[in-house]
């Protein structure tokens, strides 16, 4: 199980790789780490890591996916970056990336419909291609009245994550 933990101004891949009891493995930007990790109470964790002990409060915020932690000196927000949080996040890059001038997808994927034609006239919020991913179909639309201006794929090509499929102008 793998998350990205977004911590300031830093991101960091946490991952864990065994656990047994209290006893944890996890590595942290390629870094191994062996813990030892108690909930004492609600929210209150201790963790003991090279004979030290660390306590961590972790604080609920209205997003389940962020928190606040405070450790005996310092107070951090952090946010779990996991693979829902991701795609989610990537969505709205499909929707209106580089200005609205392209349309590219979040990530690896089908195309399945290009119901627009280079040349074309379209409105705002109108969709101008569909792409499968992970069983999902996504519809990109066009973020304000545009003009079809190239169109990079076709329907049944497999993409890239944020590979440009549509260009607009």
């Amino acid at each position: 199980m793998a998350y990205e933990i977004h911590l300031e101004n830093r991101t960091a891949k946490i991952e864990l790789l065994n656990k047994a009891g209290n006893r944890s493995v996890i590595i942290v930007d390629d870094r191994k780490y062996e813990i030892d990790i108690v909930m004492v109470e609600n929210g209150v964790y201790s963790i003991l890591f090279n004979g030290k002990s660390y306590n961590v409060e972790l604080i609920e915020t209205d997003n389940i996916k962020k928190y606040i932690v405070n450790t005996f000196t310092r107070s951090f927000n952090v946010e779990i970056i996991d693979a829902e949080t991701k795609y989610q996040q990537s969505r709205g890059q499909g929707f209106e990336p580089n200005d609205g001038k392209n349309i590219s997808s979040p990530m690896p994927g089908k195309v399945v419909k290009i119901p627009v034609k280079a040349g074309e006239f379209v409105g705002s919020g109108q969709t101008v291609i569909v792409v499968e991913a992970m069983k999902m179909q996504s519809e990109f639309k066009a973020s304000g009245d545009k003009v079809v201006k190239e169109i990079l794929v076709k329907e049944g090509d497999v993409v890239e994550a944020h590979q440009i499929l549509i260009k607009m102008e």
